[in-house]
């Protein structure tokens, strides 16, 4: 489209969010490739009985399938429901054309998920006309140039535009005025706002609580006493403040992580903390890739029953180390775990940054600062010395002693 000239919103130039999310993205690639699947229940899965579906298509969708569930559950729903293998670069290749449509319309893109992003359209109306009209060009040009259907919300504030494009999914178009936000809000099911989780939903049920309307009645004060942050926050959305912001993918990536489903349960700790090493250093990779650090570690663990915990601790400063980032799994993983059987282990970093942060120096008694070498920074040349490794003579080059399967 060539260079243009981005209007500036002023500061009084109401906010307009769009939020757009592919339809069944995974699934509704593989119908797009094979005719076959078209029109039947498919859902993108590992072959395994124990791998979990990835994406369901709304064909599967009908007999109460969704991602995230075990596999055999969801042949148990459907036994001629079509399990089909990802194909990460096919996705992948999609979403670079999707997110190349939409940066034509506004720089302003902030990637959610490789098929979920936010647009700030506010102050484009010269350019393309009104955010609705965008909302539906951009629907017809992803249509056009991928024949994929997308669903875009579109509203005054950014969890509004998510709530929105979720109302009339498949290939829905849904659109929030200033006017209409109030009302909409009042009437808003507590369930349906982004981020309130379970536990919230049935803590604020128990108090009476069902919809943002129904928590605009409650004392304020007596919310945030219940459910501390959460609970000023869901006070702050109920009337309309929405403080978050679509910012750029360049700025910040939210996460980077990686779980394994294991062939059989276990309750072993020497062998989920050989995973979590494994883990460790895949993720580490990524993050060095990439060129980020991370703040805070996480580690998942779901058990034979499918209850699952997820933990996390903070780092006193960044980190793209697999040996800390092990340090901090198996640390979290001693102190919760009970003695259940395992069947999924999971690692991730979040808080991303692009800039290493300084690590604590120390004064000496005279004053002069001291700066250790920390393990830290040992283990990264160790690291970084095997990225090269593997970079140049490949993935079997080299490996951790520990991670060697026994003969």
């Amino acid at each position: 489209m060539g260079a243009l000239k981005w209007p500036r919103a002023s500061d009084t130039l109401p906010t307009m969010i769009l939020h757009l999310d592919m339809d069944a993205f995974f699934a509704s690639v593989e119908q797009l490739d094979n005719p076959e699947l078209r029109g039947k229940p498919v859902v993108i899965s590992g072959q395994s009985a124990r791998s979990v579906v990835a994406t369901a298509s709304y064909e599967a969708r009908k007999y109460g399938i969704h991602s995230a569930m075990p596999l055999f559950q969801a042949l148990k729903l459907c036994p001629d429901v079509l399990v089909v293998r990802g194909r990460r670069h096919r996705y992948k290749e999609i979403s670079c054309a999707v997110f190349s449509i939409l940066e034509e319309y506004t720089p302003l893109v902030e990637p959610v998920s490789i098929d979920e992003a936010y647009l700030d359209v506010t102050g484009c109306e010269r350019l393309f006309g009104p955010p609705l009209k965008i909302a539906k060009t951009i629907k017809e040009k992803v249509f056009q140039e991928t024949g994929l259907t997308c669903s875009v919300g579109c509203a005054p504030i950014k969890f509004l535009a998510k709530v929105a494009s979720d109302i009339h999914k498949p290939n829905g178009l849904t659109h929030i005025s200033i006017e209409e936000m109030d009302d909409f809000l009042v009437g808003l099911p507590v369930k349906k706002v982004p981020g309130a989780g379970k536990r919230t939903t049935q803590a604020l049920s128990s108090m009476g609580i069902h919809t943002l309307g129904d928590l605009r009645r409650f004392p304020k004060e007596l919310l945030i006493k219940k459910l501390g942050l959460s609970g000023q926050r869901l006070v702050a959305l109920a009337w309309g403040k929405d403080p978050s912001t679509v910012s750029p993918h360049a700025e910040r990536a939210k996460s980077v992580s990686t779980e394994t489903t294991l062939e059989k349960d276990t309750t072993d700790p020497q062998f989920v903390k050989a995973v979590l090493l494994a883990q460790s250093d895949e993720v580490a990779r990524e993050l060095r890739r990439k060129g980020f650090y991370a703040r805070r570690v996480t580690l998942k663990l779901t058990f034979s029953d499918f209850t699952r915990i997820t933990r996390q601790t903070t780092l006193p400063h960044t980190t793209d180390v697999a040996g800390r980032i092990f340090e901090e799994t198996a640390l979290l993983f001693d102190r919760n775990y009970k003695g259940q059987r395992i069947r999924l282990i999971g690692v991730g970093c979040a808080e991303i940054e692009t800039q290493k942060s300084e690590v604590p120096c120390q004064l000496d008694l005279f004053g002069a600062v001291k700066k250790r070498e920390t393990h830290d920074e040992e283990w990264e040349k160790v690291e970084k010395s095997m990225d090269d490794i593997l970079k140049k003579f490949g993935k079997e080059a080299i490996f951790r002693a520990r991670l060697k399967k026994k003969e």
